[in-house]
């Protein structure tokens, strides 16, 4: 997903049109070191910053790993004026990418507290242009990705329900999906879950529902008929949702409201 017109329009961002900062002679060596523990993630991204840059980069972890304030991330070698150029971007996207896949790794880890089985993944809520940083953060963390884009998966939300109602709706997606792409339903109650299972809907979402409410949604499914929970949850909440008996649990917050991890670019 990480193109070379977006490595270019990040650099651009930062270095600007006349760069007099980095006008540094010689070559150099830099490392990107971890200031906090985190899971490592955006590597790829920062050694595609320096391959564009036309700098030696290597990487001293893998992703998904667990890292320790001080431990060594990323290594690099070559000249000074493009070490020092691409420095800042690497470590921003390093940074957010592990502070989105660290807490995803809470999030699975108070999930499998209560749960051997269920999901949990993130959403569409995902910052504009970094959304295949962010979504590989979240697998970093041990998450799931969910869709990617509207093309992977056919949701019926409230809107299409409120404009064509739900039966309806499921029925006119569902003659114009592929037989290999899944339809969703959004539902408000359990009842609403009963009938949407009813439709032909593959997958079942119980939208901003408590606990109590998504457990008697999942009771009243068909076998066969995936089940999910979704809409504000935050990672205190989330193990009630995970012990409902749903099968996936998705967060907005993984990518919306993850911290940056700390990161420090030092040379020489």
């Amino acid at each position: 997903m990480l193109t070379t017109e977006t490595v270019e329009r990040w650099l651009a961002e930062d270095v600007g049109h006349r760069d007099v900062t980095n006008d540094v002679p010689g070559d150099t060596t830099g490392r990107l070191v971890a200031k906090e523990p985190a899971v490592a993630a955006g590597l790829d991204a920062a050694v595609a910053v320096f391959d564009y840059l036309g700098v030696e980069a290597e990487r001293a972890v893998e992703v998904g790993d667990a890292v320790e304030a001080g431990d060594e991330v990323l290594h690099v070698d070559g000249d000074a004026r493009n070490v020092l150029r691409g420095e800042r971007v690497a470590a921003n996207v390093v940074g957010h990418a592990s502070g989105v896949a660290t807490t995803t790794r809470e999030a699975v880890d108070a999930a499998r507290e209560v749960s051997d089985s269920v999901r949990v993944a993130a959403t569409r809520k995902t910052t504009p242009g970094l959304r295949g940083v962010e979504k590989r953060a979240v697998v970093a963390g041990g998450g799931d990705t969910h869709r990617l884009t509207l093309s992977g998966m056919v949701m019926v939300k409230d809107n299409h329900v409120a404009e064509l109602g739900l039966e309806e709706a499921v029925r006119r997606f569902a003659e114009r999906k592929s037989f290999a792409t899944k339809l969703e339903v959004e539902v408000e109650t359990p009842e609403m879950g009963e009938r949407a299972a009813a439709a032909g809907a593959d997958i079942v979402l119980f939208d901003n529902l408590p606990p109590e409410a998504v457990r008697e949604g999942v009771s009243r499914l068909p076998e066969g008929v995936i089940s999910e929970a979704s809409g504000g949850i935050t990672p205190e909440t989330l193990p009630a949702y995970a012990d409902t008996g749903v099968d996936v649990v998705s967060m907005g917050w993984l990518t919306h409201s993850a911290p940056s991890a700390d990161f420090s670019f030092r040379t020489g």
